[in-house]
Order: C-alpha cells, then structure tokens, then sequence
C-alpha cells in the first residue's frame, strides 16, 4: 500500500530533528533546471507568475537566487515541510523505524520536485500546479509532471499491493493522469466531514488536520490493507459504514 499527500506552502529547511539519513529525488535535476529558468525572474514577475504578494515574491527570489549553491540547506522532506498535514504527520517523535516504513510507502506531491520520498533532501522553492513556464513550452507544471509521474507510480503502487490510499487534495491529480491511475489500480480516497447546520460538511481545515492525523495513524502503526484504515479515529472521527463505500472510506465527526 502507497500513500500519496500534498506538499505544504511553508518550508523550513533550518530544522534541528535529524533524520536517519538523506536521499536524492528522483527527479533533482529537473527541480535543478526548473530553479535555473525562475533564477532569471525579476520579482515582479515571480509575483505575477505565482499569483503571491509583494512579501512572498522577494522571499521567492532569494531563496531561487542561492538555490543551486552547495551551502544553501536541504532538508528531508518529511521534516521540512510545515503546513497544517505535517504537523499533524508529527514526525519530530518517529523512530528511525518509522523513518524507514514512511520512505517505502509514503509519497509527497510537489509541483517543483515532481514527486518526493519522506527523505528526500528539498530546499526551499515555491511553485504551483497551473504556473507555465515559457522554458518548459508553456505547459503547466500538472502537464510537465503528467508524462514524467503516471507510469513509475502505477509501477510502484502495483509492486506495493496495489493499493493507493489517496490523502493528498485535487490540485495534485492531474500531474498523475488520474483518470488511468483509477482503471490500473485501486485509489482509496479517504473523506473527513462534520455536522454543520443540520448537514454534512467538508471543513477544509479539519480535513488537512485529519489527513495528517490518518497519515500517522497508517505510517505508526504499519497499517497494509485498506479495510484497516477503519479502525482510525481522532477529535471524534470515526468511521461511518452507512456513508461509505470500498473506495470513499467517509469519517464524521
């Protein structure tokens, strides 16, 4: 079983938690080339192209200014990011145990990297699905990844059980080819809603957190088969038979 999450907005490439060891992405050299094209951006058009403010467009450019140098810090990627999932993934407590089973069967979506192992050393970039990069031939970053991602990924879910267990948000899914991804294996989207004024809801927020929290709760405790991702549970979460189905697994609350 793979699972698949997001990457976060925020990284922090300066963190003290050490992590077992290190490895490369697999795809560092067209995150390499892709810093290279956004190196020769003035901050105004970084602005425009990542649609950010003034503030994000200068942090941008400094970070993508020293982005191929050696001494600028890379960290693992489980560890760097800082958004709302990650924290609640909370892999400052893992055993290195952990660590291991986590860079097996958990994969972390990125727009810049392509796709990423919990280990995998990442610097600070930020990048979004829809940009388009003239460099690139003005396809969008999803376009990109398409051709480079689908084939690899089924292979490995494939060798991994077959089974996709799929916490990360839509923005991700066309970068996947996901139409082919669901006829070649089986994706297991798990749903996380709340009561709200008499009905059903999704809360964005409490999504994000519960997706971390279920992260965790697979990674701990070596969950291999769909059907156990029942037994998951959190601030009132729990599973609901009536609502479900094999493939959309809903949690209420």
């Amino acid at each position: 079983m793979q699972i698949l999450i997001s990457p976060a907005k925020t990284i922090n490439t300066r963190l003290s938690r050490q992590a077992p060891y290190g490895t490369k992405p697999w795809f560092a050299d067209e995150a390499a080339r892709i810093a290279l094209y956004m190196a020769s951006y003035s901050i105004d058009r970084l602005e425009g192209l990542l649609k950010i403010s003034p503030k994000l467009a200068i942090e941008t450019y400094k970070r993508i200014e020293v982005f191929h140098a050696d001494e600028t810090p890379a960290r693992p990627a489980l560890l760097a990011y800082t958004g709302m999932v990650f924290q609640h993934i909370a892999p400052s407590d893992f055993t290195d145990s952990d660590f291991f089973y986590a860079q097996k069967h958990l994969r972390i979506a990125s727009p810049f990297y392509g796709m990423l192992r919990p280990l995998d050393r990442i610097k600070a970039y930020r990048m979004e699905y829809d940009v388009k990069l003239p460099e690139l031939g003005g396809v969008t970053m999803s376009d990109f990844w398409r051709s480079r991602l689908a084939t690899p990924f089924i292979e490995e879910i494939r060798a991994s059980g077959g089974v996709l267990v799929n916490l990360a948000s839509m923005d991700v899914q066309p970068s996947f080819d996901w139409k082919r991804m669901e006829k070649e294996i089986t994706v297991v989207t798990p749903e996380f809603k709340m009561w709200r004024n008499g009905k059903l809801e999704t809360v964005t927020i409490y999504a994000k957190m519960a997706r971390g929290e279920m992260t965790r709760f697979i990674l701990k405790n070596r969950i291999e088969k769909s059907e156990d991702l029942k037994g998951f549970s959190w601030e009132g979460f729990s599973f609901n038979a009536e609502l479900s189905n094999e493939k959309r697994p809903v949690f209420t609350n």
